[in-house]
């Protein structure tokens, strides 16, 4: 089995002078769900090398298992900094692809043309595709083969609204994912903020916070699975 996990290369949070990127407890967790399970796994950014860690992410109160168990893996922390370019990736080389969140995939993978090339293309294979939290905004720009937007009448979600206003960026990011969605045709809906909230539609699984990214994850292996 394997699986590619697509990372952020923004880290300026708009022009506020802080910095972003992609959030740790998004990637650890996922990694780990896909690593126990035996898959193979590989990181890719746009622009390669070493994505941007979001410095909140790091903070000590957004620790967990698995981002204390991320930081002591050599091996993880070697492919972190290592990452593929998109632009070098091959669709038919993975089984599953998973976005992890962060506020700087609404920047970068959400306009970039490598992303949603790739976006279109696994899903239109029949592979599985997983975004957590911020990371739904990859969606933006998709479309369906008929020329639609990709979630259009897809049961979705991602970070919301209430959610961002709650740390205090609603002005600060491009769009809102929650907005955007529904803009879009999604069948938007949420759970209860920073709890643990999952949806599949289909082969296309997305979570909404990062409470969600370990079952997000656990979902897109489940259609890996079955497919195989």
């Amino acid at each position: 089995m394997n699986v590619l996990m697509v990372l952020t290369s923004h880290d300026q949070l708009g022009d506020t002078g802080h910095k972003t990127g992609f959030w740790l407890e998004e990637l650890a967790a996922p990694y780990y769900v896909f690593k126990d399970a035996g898959a193979n796994i590989t990181l890719a950014s746009p622009k390669g090398g070493q994505p941007p860690l979001d410095p909140k992410s790091d903070d000590a109160d957004a620790q967990t298992d698995d981002t204390r168990r991320f930081q002591n893996d050599t091996q993880a922390k070697a492919a972190l900094a290592s990452t593929v370019k998109l632009s070098d990736i091959k669709v038919d080389d993975f089984d599953a692809v998973f976005y992890p969140g962060g506020h700087g995939p609404l920047w970068d993978l959400a306009e970039d043309k490598h992303s949603i090339a790739l976006i279109e293309a696994t899903l239109a294979a029949g592979r599985p595709l997983a975004a957590v939290c911020h990371a739904p905004g990859i969606f933006r720009h998709t479309q369906a083969a008929d020329g639609q937007p990709l979630v259009k009448g897809k049961a979705v979600t991602g970070f919301s609204n209430t959610e961002e206003a709650a740390v205090g960026l609603t002005d600060v990011v491009p769009f809102l994912v929650e907005d955007m969605l529904k803009a879009n045709g999604g069948q938007y809906s949420k759970g209860d903020d920073w709890a643990p909230y999952v949806l599949t539609d289909g082969i296309l699984v997305t979570g909404q916070n990062p409470a969600s990214s370990a079952d997000t994850a656990k979902a897109l292996l489940s259609l890996v699975e079955k497919s195989q």
